[in-house]
């Protein structure tokens, strides 16, 4: 396939380097497809059903034009070099992308990640000044959420009303730490590229809460009321609901080029606890995280924390102290455990959850925790630990994976989930998630390409594998020549 491209023809051309095989030859095909089709079928909407060949009205951004799956998978076609399909997707945020006239009740947590960080990377790439007043343009509309009596943010807000609710489920009208506690790298970028304190502000707020709160056995319950500022049910998570959180504390101290000593602080407390309350070892030795609900260890894992293989590797990896050799140990183990729960499936994809009993090793053993939806956390774990180890089993067990959604995912017209991983022939779910593009083909692409490819001591990734840049560290970081005063910041 002739599609190598050097950095001179690539907009990417500062971070290109040298590419393995398997990266330019089977990331960008996968990307391609998954794009093409897309423009062919959902242009403008918010994510592609493949089977269909229309629009995936039910995403969590509903039927408005918001483009999420152009914003999300935007920056990974930069990275690769697709010069003509970054320049559509460009074009149509520039003529198209604005929250001014949608009435919509907006996940301030997924709008975050997505679009607010999909923008802000792509403004670190490229200094286009577009990119960061669309930023800054969703960040705002986001902000009467924070409208709390603690600075707690809600989940959701109407962007043009502005007004803030939570979740009727989320134990008594709580907001959920891993959506509160996952817009930090964000805000604060934010902040340094437009000179306005106040997004930084914002989450330093929440930050000051959260360590100020008394934490039970050191640990942080996934559920908070905003307008109390007490946890509410003692439910604690490394994957859903508390997931996030965790990897933006390490990432903020990252991000500030390891000045944050708060949020390192924070980070080594709250995984220790973890380590010690949640991180058990396997009767065969497979290590895993625990949900841990009222003192109780129900011994389940969500593929949600399969991204913590590759947060604990990092947490070692970027300060040695007493507990270096038990991170990367623990971060080892968790990894090999989410390869697993792959390989232990016919379709070598694994399960949005699985399980730790006398019966059965990370395997899902409910109906409803069979599925793949084109998940990257198990991938970016790969990728972590290829980057800080060179140990040649992640390139594989990333291969494997590849191959797996070719047989599996790939559709005539882009790529699906899959119902039950564990059948021969599993029924697909007819979405193409934006996060595949943003996430899944970015991680899988990066694990191939050569190391000077977005570095990790120069770049961190947002928790929708957006990256940014780390402070003092990456000539792009882009910041303000200088700084409104606050009381200007409103």
């Amino acid at each position: 396939m002739q599609r190598r491209r050097d950095a001179s023809s690539s907009p990417a051309g500062f971070i290109w380097g040298q590419l393995g095989y398997a990266a330019a030859e089977v990331g960008v095909p996968m990307m391609e497809h998954a794009w093409h089709n897309y423009k062919l079928y959902a242009w403008g909407k918010n994510e592609l059903r493949p089977l269909s060949q229309r629009p995936h009205s039910g995403s969590i951004f509903g039927s408005y034009d918001l483009g999420a799956t152009i914003v999300d998978g935007l920056d990974t076609l930069y990275i690769m070099g697709l010069q003509k399909e970054y320049k559509e997707g460009r074009d149509w945020i520039e003529r198209r992308f604005s929250l001014d006239n949608i009435s919509a009740e907006l996940s301030v947590f997924e709008t975050n990640i997505r679009f607010v960080g999909g923008m802000l990377t792509l403004y670190a790439f490229t200094g286009d000044p577009m990119y960061k007043e669309k930023a800054q343009h969703v960040a705002d509309k986001l902000l009467p959420a924070f409208q709390t009596p603690t600075g707690i943010p809600y989940a959701l807000v109407n962007t043009k009303t502005g007004m803030a609710k939570n979740y009727g489920w989320a134990s008594g009208g709580s907001s959920i730490l891993s959506e509160f506690g996952t817009l930090h790298l964000e805000f604060a970028y934010l902040s340094d590229i437009t000179g306005n304190p106040l997004y930084r502000e914002r989450v330093q707020t929440i930050r000051q809460v959260l360590k100020e709160i008394e934490k039970p056995k050191g640990l942080y319950p996934n559920f908070l009321n905003p307008k109390t500022g007490k946890w509410g049910q003692q439910h604690m998570s490394l994957g859903a609901l508390g997931d996030s959180y965790y990897e933006y504390l390490l990432k903020a101290w990252l991000q500030s080029g390891q000045t944050d000593e708060e949020a390192r602080e924070m980070f080594d407390d709250a995984m220790l606890a973890i380590i010690d309350k949640m991180v058990r070892v396997s009767p065969n030795g497979l290590t895993y995280v625990s949900d841990l609900k009222f003192d109780r260890l129900e011994h389940k894992m969500d593929h949600l924390a399969c991204f913590s293989g590759g947060l604990f590797a990092l947490g070692a990896a970027t300060r040695h102290n007493l507990h270096t050799n038990k991170y990367m140990e623990v971060g080892k183990g968790i990894t090999n455990t989410c390869h697993e729960s792959y390989i232990r499936t016919p379709t070598q994809l694994g399960p949005e959850a699985f399980r730790f009993s006398e019966a059965a090793e990370a395997r899902a053993l409910r109906s409803q925790e069979k599925y793949y939806i084109l998940r990257p956390e198990t991938f970016e774990s790969y990728f972590v630990l290829w980057r800080l180890t060179h140990d040649q089993k992640y390139r594989d067990w990333g291969w494997q994976a590849v191959q797996a959604l070719e047989k599996h995912c790939r559709t005539p017209h882009g790529y699906c989930g899959l119902r039950n991983v564990y059948q021969q022939e599993p029924q697909k779910d007819d979405v193409q998630q934006s996060f595949f593009l943003a996430e899944t083909l970015k991680y899988l692409y990066l694990l191939f390409s050569d190391d000077s490819v977005l570095p990790l001591d120069e770049w961190v990734f947002n928790t929708e594998a957006h990256p940014l840049p780390i402070k003092g560290a990456n000539i792009y970081y882009r910041k303000a020549a200088a700084t409104l005063p606050a009381s200007n910041a409103s």
